[in-house]
């Protein structure tokens, strides 16, 4: 059974009960998915950003954006406009089919993994975890990779506040970390 519809079966009805809401509508869910990786050695290394455009597109499955600097900063050579990340924004199937595979594929094969930090939300129930290589996705063969580069991903929610943004992420198999 996908996530999907295992969100619309079992854990909708359970969010519902649990976080004692009156309308089904009420019941937090995942908005999009946003996963952003930036290359400061993109301003020197142009292949750098090349490969990285291709490593995030292999792993979420949809076009990638690249993001230019909005201002120029000297100590960091810098100009403005210039090419310094990218980023991909997730919704629908696919980020239902992104969530899985990062849930049951890519964490797990963290190194001495032992669970996610339950205190990286935002306030307002989005939650944002950082990854430290591009290895942990199954996409990613390691004859390909040409550095170990990390990414930021963003999981927006529909929640009014943290405790109902970690209650639908728990239920829906996010390994927190029990402190």
């Amino acid at each position: 059974m996908s996530l999907k519809q295992r969100y619309r079966e079992t854990i909708q009805p359970k969010l519902l009960k649990d976080l004692s809401l009156s309308n089904i509508h009420e019941v937090p869910k995942v908005m999009k998915i946003t996963v952003n990786r930036g290359l400061g050695e993109a301003a020197q290394n142009a292949k750098s950003l090349e490969a990285a455009v291709t490593e995030l597109a292999t792993i979420t499955g949809q076009k990638v954006v690249v993001t230019k600097a909005k201002k120029a900063i000297a100590g960091f050579k810098i100009r403005q406009g210039m090419a310094i990340g990218c980023a991909v924004t997730l919704r629908g199937e696919r980020m239902y089919a992104f969530l899985e595979r990062l849930i049951n594929l890519a964490l797990p094969r963290i190194r001495d993994f032992r669970g996610v930090n339950p205190k990286s939300f935002d306030g307002r129930g989005n939650y944002t975890l950082g990854v430290k290589e591009q290895l942990i996705f199954p996409e990613i063969s390691f004859d390909q990779v040409d550095a170990i580069r990390g990414m930021d991903i963003t999981i927006v929610t529909s929640a009014r506040s943290d405790e109902e943004g970690r209650a639908l992420l728990r239920e829906m198999g996010m390994p927190f970390r029990s402190n």
